[in-house]
């Protein structure tokens, strides 16, 4: 059984890795690889973290 520690840092690496993977696909894409690939790591933190805070909440009986 995961424990909500575990999940919360499951919801992080996928968003940072679904991030660089888009990020890589638009850098390669456009030819601005380095860009590209910064903001998709950003991007993966941030809506990891929003994934995070989404699964805290259905925990507590949120919506």
């Amino acid at each position: 059984m995961k424990t909500k520690k575990n999940r919360s840092i499951g919801a992080q690496g996928a968003g940072i890795a679904l991030g660089i993977s888009i990020g890589t696909a638009i850098g390669v894409a456009t030819g601005n690889l380095a860009i590209w690939l910064a903001l998709g790591v950003s991007l993966g933190i941030v809506f990891g973290s929003a994934g995070r805070f989404q699964n805290t909440a259905s925990d507590k009986g949120g919506e």
